[in-house]
């Protein structure tokens, strides 16, 4: 069964302060393979948040094991970015559900 999870990823050793993320070294691939998990229904919400050194994705997984393999395939693992928390989120409130 499915579940919400909530991944908090951190800027990695390659990640290039002042650079935006279009400049960024492998932009292409990174952005290709974050769009394909959107358009799977992988990643709900996602994108950095102010500080821009750190990035939260809202993601739908059987499991933590599940989120942590989908994201070890994403080209700027480990070299722009580091996942640093995968932790499970329990939805109570859901905007979703008045929209039907």
């Amino acid at each position: 069964m499915a579940m919400f999870h909530v991944v908090v990823l951190r800027s990695g050793p390659e990640w290039r302060q002042g650079r935006p993320l279009e400049e960024q070294s492998g932009w292409e691939e990174h952005a290709a393979y974050m769009d394909d998990l959107v358009e799977q229904g992988f990643i709900v919400l996602g994108g950095p948040l102010g500080d821009e050194h750190r990035v939260v994705h809202a993601v739908e997984a059987s499991s933590e094991q599940a989120v942590r393999d989908t994201f070890a395939a994403d080209p700027w693992t480990g070299s722009h970015l580091v996942v640093d928390v995968v932790e499970p989120w329990t939805i109570r409130l859901d905007a979703r559900r008045l929209q039907s």
